[in-house]
């Protein structure tokens, strides 16, 4: 249910954005949802298209949703790695995806093999670009 939660503060942003921008119209808005976000992409998409009609603004305002893989940072030794690749149960996967912070119980940086690291992308709800009309 916290995908129309999303949906609707990424509108009121874009909107705020064209207010300060003085569009009249948005034609094009690109979301990025991390991969660790645990949204469901689909329900996502079509609550943003029920939402935007409350937005004069924004009611033809096309959303390209962008999905951002996660990549951790090692702290020990700064190497990057994705999620996707790294040997995993189906349940470690799942489970990483709801708590992310838990990724350290199930994954170790491939390089080095230190459990100690960050999340460097994949994560949280932001608006990439927005295309509008003068």
């Amino acid at each position: 249910m916290h995908e129309w939660a999303l949906a609707e503060s990424v509108i009121k942003a874009a909107v705020e954005h064209s207010a300060a921008e003085k569009l009249k119209k948005l034609k094009e808005a690109g979301v990025v949802f991390g991969e660790l976000q645990a949204i469901d992409g689909e329900i996502f998409k079509f609550a943003l298209e029920e939402l935007r009609a409350q937005f004069p603004v924004a009611k033809l305002c096309k959303f390209k949703i962008i999905k951002q893989p996660a990549v951790f940072r090692c702290k020990a030794c700064a190497h990057e790695f994705p999620l996707k690749g790294l040997k995993k149960t189906k349940d470690e996967a799942e489970f990483i995806h709801f708590v992310p912070e838990m990724a350290h119980t199930f994954l170790k940086c491939p390089k080095c093999k230190s459990p100690d690291f960050e999340i460097a992308k994949g994560r949280g709800v932001s608006i990439s670009y927005i295309k509008g009309e003068k």
